[in-house]
C-alpha cells in the first residue's frame, strides 16, 4: 500500500538515516529500502542521493515530500472522520420498559442519554413484563427492561439493578399501627396487586404462596399509580410495591410501611434483548450505559 511507502519516505526525509528510520517506524531496514525503491520506480525518478556518510533528498524528492505530507494528512483525517461516523450514536432507539422501571427508574438514564447523544431519537414503550418480553421477541423494540422473569431461551437476559419491595398499606390500616408484625399477621387480609403479566404481581403471588398466606380477597389494578391511589384513599388492603414507586408517598405520609420481622423482599431488574438486536450500535451503547449506572 502506497500509504506505508509515503509514510516511510517522509520519515526518511526527516531523519536522513535508514537504520534510525526503521527503528522509528518499527520495521526492518530492508523494508525501508524496499518502500523507497517502489516509490522511485512508480515516479521513475531518484528521490535520495546516497553516499556512505550522508543522505540528501533530490529536487524530485522535495516535490514528493510536500505532496506526501498533504496526502498522509488527508488520509489520516479521512480515516478519523469515517471512524467517528461509524461510532456516532444517532437514529432511533426503541426501549420497552415494565411499569415500575419505565415510570420511576428509567427517566434518570434518559436524561443522561439525551445529554450525551443529542442526535439520538428515543422512544419508550411501557407495558407489563409479559408485554415487553413479547415485544422483544417479535423485534418490535430494540431492548426491554423488566422486573419479572422470562423463560424464553431465545433471548438474552441480564440483571442490572437490585430492587427492594416494601409491604405497604394505608396509614389507617390495622397493621400499620404496629411497630412490627410476623408472617402470621398477614393471614386473612385483602391484597391489592397488579394485573396478570406484571412482574410485581408474580412476585407478590410467589411471596403469598411460598409462605402459605391465606388471603381474604384479591383486587387487581393495572398500574402502580392506580394501586397507590386506592391505598391513599384508605382502602383496607395490603400490597408489595417497589421502594422506587412509593418514595414521595412515604415522605408525605400518605402510605405506611409495615415492618415484617426477619423478612426483606428483593428482586432484580433485568434487561432483555434478542441476539439480533444486541449487535446494533445503539443497543450496545444502551447496555453499556445501563451497566455503568446500575450494574449489580
Amino acid at each position: 500500500m502506497y500509504y506505508d511507502a509515503l509514510k516511510t519516505f517522509v520519515a526518511l526525509a526527516d531523519i536522513k538515516n535508514f537504520t534510525k528510520t526503521a527503528e522509528y517506524l518499527h520495521i526492518s531496514q530492508p523494508s525501508v529500502s524496499l518502500h523507497i525503491k517502489n516509490l522511485e520506480t512508480e515516479f521513475n525518478t531518484q528521490l535520495f542521493l546516497r553516499s556512505p556518510k550522508s543522505l540528501k533528498i533530490t529536487p524530485s524528492g522535495e516535490i514528493l515530500y510536500d505532496r506526501a505530507k498533504q496526502m498522509l494528512a488527508i488520509y489520516d483525517q479521512t480515516k478519523s472522520d469515517i471512524l467517528t461516523l461509524q461510532n456516532e450514536i444517532k437514529g432511533k432507539l426503541l426501549i420497552g420498559a415494565s411499569f415500575t422501571i419505565g415510570e420511576y427508574v428509567l427517566p434518570s438514564l434518559l436524561v443522561t442519554l439525551q445529554q450525551k447523544y443529542p442526535e439520538l431519537d428515543l422512544e419508550v414503550i411501557i407495558g407489563n413484563t409479559d408485554e415487553i418480553v413479547e415485544a422483544v421477541q417479535l423485534l418490535k423494540i430494540d431492548i426491554g427492561l423488566i422486573e419479572g422473569q422470562t423463560t424464553n431461551k431465545d433471548l438474552i437476559v441480564e440483571p442490572f439493578m437490585e430492587d427492594e419491595l416494601l409491604l405497604v398499606a394505608s396509614p389507617s390500616h390495622v397493621l400499620a399501627k404496629k411497630e412490627s408484625i410476623t408472617i402470621q399477621d398477614l393471614h386473612n387480609h385483602t391484597w391489592l396487586t397488579r394485573e396478570e403479566g406484571s412482574g410485581t404481581r408474580n412476585y407478590l403471588l410467589h411471596v403469598l404462596e411460598s409462605n402459605g398466606i391465606n388471603i381474604k380477597s384479591l383486587i387487581s389494578i393495572s398500574s402502580n399509580q392506580g394501586l397507590k391511589e386506592f391505598m391513599t384513599q384508605g382502602i383496607d388492603g395490603l400490597t408489595l410495591l417497589s421502594k422506587n414507586v412509593i418514595e414521595h408517598e412515604l415522605k408525605r405520609g400518605t402510605l405506611a410501611v409495615i415492618r415484617l420481622e426477619d423478612c426483606v423482599f428483593k428482586r432484580s431488574f433485568s434487561y432483555v434483548y434478542s441476539p439480533i438486536m444486541g449487535s446494533k450500535k445503539n443497543t450496545s451503547m444502551f447496555i453499556k450505559e445501563i451497566n455503568n449506572k446500575w450494574h449489580i
